[in-house]
This record gives C-alpha cells, sequence and structure tokens, in this order.
C-alpha cells in the first residue's frame, strides 16, 4: 500500500546564486521554490517568516545557529525597506553578524556578489510577486 506524498522541509544542501526571483519564488542551482528563502552556510532553506510585515526573532533560529559561520546577513523585506527589531538587531550583533535589511531585489543581487567573492555571506529572503 502506498502512503501518498511525503511533504518534506524545503532545502538545496549547499550554497548557490540567486537565479531570478519574483512570481512569490525564487530560481537557483537549476530549480524553482515557492515562498521566501534562508540563504545559509548548511543550504538553501525554505522559510516562512511569522509575519512579513514584521520579521521577528524566532523567524531567525536557524541563522543565529549558524552564526559562527555568517559575517553579514542580508535581510530582502519584500518590495519596501523594513527595519529590523531593535531585539533581532542585538541579538545578531551579539553574536558578530552585521545585518543590512533592504528590498528582497538588492539583497538578492549583493548576495550574489557576495557569495561570488566567497564572502561569509548569509540572506533571508522574503518572496515578493
Amino acid at each position: 500500500m502506498t502512503k501518498g506524498i511525503i511533504i518534506r522541509e524545503a532545502h538545496y544542501p549547499g550554497r548557490a546564486a540567486i537565479e531570478a526571483y519574483g512570481n512569490g519564488g525564487f530560481r537557483f542551482a537549476d530549480m524553482s521554490h515557492r515562498g521566501s528563502l534562508l540563504c545559509l552556510p548548511s543550504g538553501i532553506h525554505g522559510w516562512k517568516p511569522g509575519h512579513a510585515d514584521a520579521l521577528a526573532m524566532a523567524d531567525f533560529e536557524k541563522v543565529l545557529a549558524e552564526a559562527d559561520q555568517i559575517e553579514i546577513l542580508l535581510v530582502g523585506t519584500g518590495k519596501d525597506i523594513r527595519p529590523l527589531p531593535a531585539d533581532l538587531r542585538a541579538a545578531l550583533k551579539q553574536v558578530r553578524i552585521a545585518a543590512d535589511p533592504m528590498s528582497t531585489g538588492a539583497a538578492v543581487r549583493t548576495y550574489n556578489v557576495l557569495l561570488a567573492e566567497d564572502r561569509a555571506v548569509a540572506a533571508a529572503l522574503v518572496a515578493v510577486d
């Protein structure tokens, strides 16, 4: 008897440039993903922030878990730039991660450049339509 469809947490086990974004998702490594992404040293993970308009500390648990491998965190906040909450900024600063919120498009472009330079970069990217 078949078990049916098994849905697993989205994860690409490696680092890859983001080839395209928009229409609610991203393309990378000859694949596509619908929804937001966390691009970390451990790989690219599907990401569901609690609320795209108000990112919270809980949305960045995976980032903090890999803090020893990250120097720069680019936060793509959608079409508009939104500030990061003060408690999140303080937590990132405490583990020596510089966080820069910007539009998702700017974050994708900057991430690709820093990744090509082999920098210790990570990105939290809110999907845009």
